[in-house]
């Protein structure tokens, strides 16, 4: 399964980590940084073990100890610097990001599981006990401050997304590090106590000068959908599926198509700006890299998005090579493919399985093949993607249940459950005959989407 993407993939991080990004026919890389390095660990260390990419094995464990060890260069070791134990951002940086450390140390514990070098485990150790914690404790609110230089020079506030931080300081506490368990517990709770609030409200970050929260944009009301992303798997790790981390991905995930980007599908992956306060995309463009870190969670929880995610990749997972693609066409945004989110997809496909549910087996045995037709445009003339294969429940309306409009006769009208998400001016195409999506119902069986629901009005003019 993904034979030619995963290739694509493996091949692509071998050749060009910890390189940021990697032009295309020019074969022009940008900096490396920590963070390219890390993902790429991440992806790599599972890669190794998958049968898959067993004609790579050497290659691959050969490239996890190379990044490990420039990553030990990039690390603060100087005790008598206020960024001792931190990781700088690139290389050419004099910043140490709180982000950048919570990023590393679970790549490194994974290094140091596969090849036994102590150099991880102690660095790992030193960026959680001492780095974090002094980026913790440098104020008294709870969260990591965001960065501080070799010279100490500090940037103070407090980023939603080092909620991240929470997967490599469980690993250390439960694992890696049992001596010092109660200081990443503490570290660890301070943490969640206090982000808890602002995330849960769909804050970026807390600024200490002005003691309030905030966001982006003008009217501060846009967000970075991957900080979230980030922030939704750290504390989904260490709390499950709580309250909170219930609440914030419904929220986002909720925030759909609109007039002004009517190709918006964030079952797919989500959009690289968000306008939390219009509930809308604000930009034309998804942030491909969130298609792989929400995986987990839509595996226990949304299965129909990731099973939808999932194929789009397939299809084009050249396309999502590139950090960004357009909602109209799978165009790059820019021409930079990227490090970062290849890693993410990679780990994607090589953790997927397909998933059984009931609602499809029921499919299986009683549904029919109908396409679906995303709409990508609807402004003077109304335009539709590629059509996806599915199966679906179908049944022609009768009179009782629904209201004829003008023009239209009963046999106009499909009602449609499916598994994959579906939305409203979608295009279903049955039996040679098309019909757009009306408002669409989701199903849930405990919590959990099921399935989708809608009513058809068959298309006479488009």
């Amino acid at each position: 399964m993904f034979h030619e993407a995963l290739n694509a993939y493996l091949q692509f991080v071998l050749d060009n980590a910890p390189y940021f990004y990697y032009v295309p026919v020019s074969g022009i890389v940008g900096e490396r940084g920590v963070a390219a390095a890390a993902f790429a660990i991440d992806f790599l260390t599972e890669a190794y073990s998958d049968s898959r990419c067993a004609a790579k094995k050497t290659e691959i464990y050969d490239k996890i100890v190379s990044l490990a060890d420039w990553i030990l260069t990039q690390q603060c070791t100087d005790n008598a610097k206020q960024a001792y134990g931190g990781f700088k951002s690139n290389e050419a940086s004099d910043y140490y990001y709180a982000i950048d450390a919570c990023r590393v140390i679970p790549s490194l514990l994974k290094a140091y599981r596969l090849t036994n070098k102590m150099d991880y485990l102690d660095s790992a150790k030193l960026a959680g006990s001492t780095f974090l914690k002094a980026m913790q404790d440098r104020q008294g609110y709870g969260g990591f401050a965001r960065a501080v230089t070799i010279n100490g020079d500090w940037l103070l506030q407090m980023d939603i997304e080092c909620l991240y931080g929470l997967l490599g300081l469980k690993m250390l506490a439960e694992t890696y590090d049992n001596d010092n368990a109660n200081v990443y517990q503490e570290i660890m709770v301070k943490l969640v106590d206090f982000l808890r609030s602002g995330f849960e409200k769909l804050w970026l970050y807390y600024e200490p000068s002005d003691n309030s929260w905030h966001r982006i944009g003008v009217e501060e009301n846009q967000i970075y959908d991957d900080c979230f992303a980030y922030a939704l798997l750290g504390l989904y790790n260490y709390e499950g599926w709580s309250q909170t981390v219930q609440r914030v991905y419904e929220a986002v995930n909720a925030m759909g198509q609109s007039a002004d980007y009517a190709g918006y599908n964030p079952n797919i992956c989500w959009a690289g700006y968000i306008d939390i306060v219009r509930r809308k995309a604000a930009c034309d463009y998804y942030d491909s890299v969130t298609c792989g870190i929400l995986h987990d969670i839509r595996e226990a929880k949304d299965k129909p998005s990731l099973e939808l995610s999932v194929q789009i990749l397939d299809r084009h997972h050249r396309d999502f090579m590139f950090w960004g693609v357009k909602f109209k066409d799978w165009s790059p945004v820019e021409n930079r493919q990227s490090i970062i989110t290849v890693s993410w997809l990679g780990l994607l496909l090589l953790r997927y399985m397909p998933k059984h549910t009931l609602f499809k087996a029921i499919l299986e045995k009683f549904g029919e093949n109908i396409a679906l037709y995303p709409i990508v445009e609807a402004s003077e003339t109304v335009s539709y993607g590629e059509g996806i294969n599915l199966k679906a429940m179908v049944r022609v309306e009768t009179p009782t249940e629904i209201v004829l409009e003008p023009g239209y006769a009963i046999t106009d009208y499909i009602t449609i459950e499916t598994f994959l998400p579906i939305r409203t001016r979608d295009k279903i195409r049955r039996g040679g005959v098309d019909f757009e999506v009306g408002p669409v119902k989701v199903y849930r069986w405990m919590g959990e989407p099921a399935y989708y629901q809608t009513t058809c009005r068959r298309l006479i003019t488009q």
